[in-house]
């Protein structure tokens, strides 16, 4: 397997160009939920898009709908390419064209220790392991999305030396913030074994639309975190709607998706008529009714998409 310490750094970083570690030490700030969204809809705008699952509990797989599908191996394969050498497979994500994606799972749980063995023998040199690979196949792809764990930093800390953009999603409350000091500190670690690491953005997820105040607070935290006078805070935000996540997660079915599923269901008063007539509902407790509210958070994730493509061209163009 190619070794970018003996590859050399440039070819490795080419290959990486645009490989994208979505990462909050905090837990339920929307990492997923931005790698399952901004994945599916690069791919439905014609990139070629490689998801990488680097979570325990994979619920990347639930957002997308291959939870116990033939491709779920619960991280199996991931395993072995970063503890044994064997060339990274990735596989099509059922029903979505372009979109491919190397599954997480139960079976990550034994990286951590292994990892912590290779560190200790090879110092920080051996969170290259993701890196490595990743840089034979990463050039296959447009776009390369990372989602990590929660609060399990070796294994964030393997994502921030393979990715050359961080994309940090938090809340707006004390735990998100948290989060994100935390993270800003191991992005500043992982900068001595990757160098051309820079920071994306940061992303306010499941905040309410129009709270100005509480936005500029978020804004001054992150510049005091990540030590910059400029905020890196994106303009676009997706706002908070519990019921859409639920239905989201429930159906397999990200944002857009399910706004065209709404848009396609019958009206409430021909499911009303149907029920007063006793028609079984087609799918049971599944088929109940997509909320219209799935338009605007959508909308949000359209808006968010296009930014972050801007973002990267920009920061390309910059070199």
């Amino acid at each position: 397997m190619t070794d970018i310490r003996t590859a050399g750094q440039a070819a490795a970083y080419l290959a990486l160009a645009r490989t994208i570690a979505i990462a909050n030490d905090k837990g339920g700030v929307g990492k997923t939920s931005l790698t399952a969204n901004l994945g599916a809809l690069f791919a439905a705008a014609g990139y070629r898009v490689l998801l990488v699952d680097m979570n325990r509990q994979a619920n990347l797989s639930d957002d997308l709908g291959y939870r116990h599908h033939a491709i779920d191996d619960q991280g199996a394969g991931l395993l072995m390419s970063l503890i044994g050498g064997t060339v990274l497979q990735a596989v099509p994500v059922p029903g979505r064209e372009r979109l491919f994606v190397i599954p997480g799972g139960t079976r990550l749980g034994d990286l951590t220790g292994v990892m912590v063995g290779r560190v200790g023998q090879q110092g920080r040199q051996a969170m290259l392991a993701l890196a490595n690979a990743l840089a034979p196949i990463a050039a296959d792809y447009d776009i390369v999305l990372i989602d990590t764990p929660p609060e399990n930093m070796l294994l964030v800390d393997l994502a921030l030396a393979a990715a050359r953009r961080l994309l940090m999603p938090t809340k707006s409350d004390a735990g998100g913030l948290i989060g994100m000091q935390l993270l800003a500190e191991r992005f500043a670690v992982a900068r001595e074994i990757n160098p051309a690491l820079t920071l994306l953005g940061v992303v306010l997820f499941g905040t309410a639309r129009g709270a100005t105040a509480i936005h500029r607070n978020v804004r001054s935290a992150v510049q005091v975190a990540f030590g910059t006078t400029d905020s890196p805070v994106l303009t676009a935000t997706i706002g908070h709607s519990e019921r859409i996540a639920t239905t989201s997660r429930e159906r397999g079915r990200v944002a857009h998706e399910l706004e065209s599923d709404a848009a396609s269901q019958p009206a409430w008063w021909e499911a009303l008529r149907a029920a007063g007539k006793g028609e079984a509902e087609p799918d049971g407790p599944r088929a109940l009714r997509i909320p219209s509210t799935a338009g605007n958070v959508a909308e949000d994730y359209r808006k968010l998409a296009a930014e972050v493509l801007d973002l990267l061209a920009a920061a390309e163009a910059a070199g």
